[in-house]
């Protein structure tokens, strides 16, 4: 690499963890400055909602300027959007939305060195077109169309050059920045969200890995009539060659401007690939966000980027598919023994049944009703209803344990649901955990 390159890169680094560790400090002085309003006489309301838009403004921003850990952070984020009060979610829809599918673009020099050192130095040649120009972004490499050299249209994913750095300083820096999601999203913890990130880093930037799932996935939903998953063509660690799927949009522009009907179609096959896959592949596709899932000519949903995955071999564990059954039912001294049973509630705590019931019962309405509407002001709600800092709520907060085993289907689950509530459609879901979910049934 030149050394100007070099130094680009380091300036780039540089800038992007000063930027990071900048937002802490601009939200004290926004903070300072909406106490003097209030000591001035403005509502504190209204100096609530300024120093929300404005944190809001500065946090989407730097994040959709952001690669690595950075941008898959924004990514989990733009997911929750639905559970954002709307006075911020309404101006940042469209901040949030960018995030799910663009980041900039690594130069024509820094592609042709990846691709050397992973392809060959004469790597055009395995091409019979190759477009420099970047067609899609993800969080931690860019998407090309290409034509391979027996014809077949492709993809080709590269990675950044540096991405594991980048993605190491992101999330060592990103800590500093989790309590302003308090502010943005009571309902949201972050700092389980950021350990997950952490965890499934490593084996996102293997490309070889990825693969390996996405063939899984490739060779299960083969013929599919509402899915279909690319085909993978080659791999190296840093390079990922696939089937070109051709889609006009993704899931993220019918959330935007979809039709009823297209919302409901595409909700009802996001839906049940996300409950069906696991006991189909014994894997989980664990990046639910819409930038994922394309809108195919035919019909089809198209699948893409199957880094993030984790095994389940017998699919969803059945005590959780148990679980939800019971709370379905409306039984729940069995929710409460079974909680206990599972890691659910701390050891030696006590949650009465019923105070179970009135915490959770609104939250599983989904698995509860034949058919459940899917709404922002549903999940907005209930965030809002779970996370007003009262002491009863502070007591039930603190008697429930989430289980480490249970972590990345909770993510994913609260994922799928949000992008679900984006898109405001009424489907089946209970029938889908009839079908897939072992234990529910």
């Amino acid at each position: 690499m030149a050394d100007d390159e070099r130094q680009r890169m380091r300036k780039s680094s540089f800038g992007r963890t000063a930027r990071l560790a900048a937002l802490p400090a601009a939200y004290a002085g926004r903070t300072a400055l909406g106490v003097g309003k209030r000591i001035g006489g403005k509502p504190a309301e209204a100096v609530l909602s300024e120093v929300q838009r404005r944190t809001a403004d500065q946090l989407f921003t730097v994040l959709g300027e952001l690669k690595g850990g950075a941008m898959k952070l924004g990514q989990a984020l733009s997911i929750f959007e639905s559970a954002l009060p709307e006075e911020i979610a309404g101006p940042y829809r469209e901040v949030l939305t960018k995030l799910q599918d663009a980041a900039p673009p690594m130069t024509i020099r820094m592609l042709d060195e990846v691709l050397s050192e992973e392809l060959g130095p004469g790597w055009r040649e395995e091409f019979a077109s190759f477009d420099d120009g970047p067609a899609a972004a993800a969080s931690l490499g860019q998407v090309h169309k290409a034509v391979w050299s027996d014809g077949t249209p492709v993809a080709v994913k590269v990675q950044y050059p540096g991405a594991a750095k980048a993605l190491a300083s992101d999330l060592r820096t990103l800590s500093r920045v989790a309590r302003l999601i308090g502010l943005l999203a009571p309902g949201v913890d972050i700092k389980p969200l950021l350990e997950e990130i952490a965890d499934r880093a490593q084996e996102e930037l293997d490309y070889e890995l990825e693969a390996s799932a996405q063939r899984v996935f490739a060779a299960e939903f083969a013929g599919d009539a509402s899915v279909t998953v690319p085909s993978v063509i080659h791999a190296s660690r840093r390079v990922l060659i696939t089937t070109w799927l051709d889609s006009p949009h993704s899931l993220a522009h019918v959330i935007k401007a979809g039709t009823p009907e297209e919302r409901r179609r595409v909700g009802e096959q996001y839906a049940r690939f996300l409950i069906s896959g696991p006991a189909r592949t014994g894997l989980l596709h664990a990046d639910p966000h819409p930038g994922n899932f394309r809108v195919m000519t035919d019909g089809r949903l198209g699948v893409v980027d199957f880094g993030a995955a984790a095994r389940l071999p017998d699919g969803l564990p059945a005590p959780l598919g148990g679980l939800l059954r019971l709370a379905a039912e409306d039984d729940w001294e069995g929710v409460a023994d079974e909680m206990r049973a599972q890691g659910w509630l701390l050891p030696h705590t006590r949650f009465e049944s019923d105070a179970l019931r009135d915490y959770l019962r609104p939250l599983l309405a989904p698995a509860r009703e034949p058919v459940f509407s899917f709404s922002r002001d549903w999940l907005r709600g209930e965030a809002t209803r779970v996370a007003i800092p009262t002491p009863e709520n502070l007591s039930r907060a603190f008697k429930i344990n989430l289980p480490p085993e249970y972590m990345l289907i909770h993510r994913v689950w609260m994922g799928g649901i949000g992008v679900l509530c984006q898109l405001e459609v009424e489907i089946g879901f209970r029938g889908l955990l009839e079908e897939h979910a072992p234990g529910f049934a």
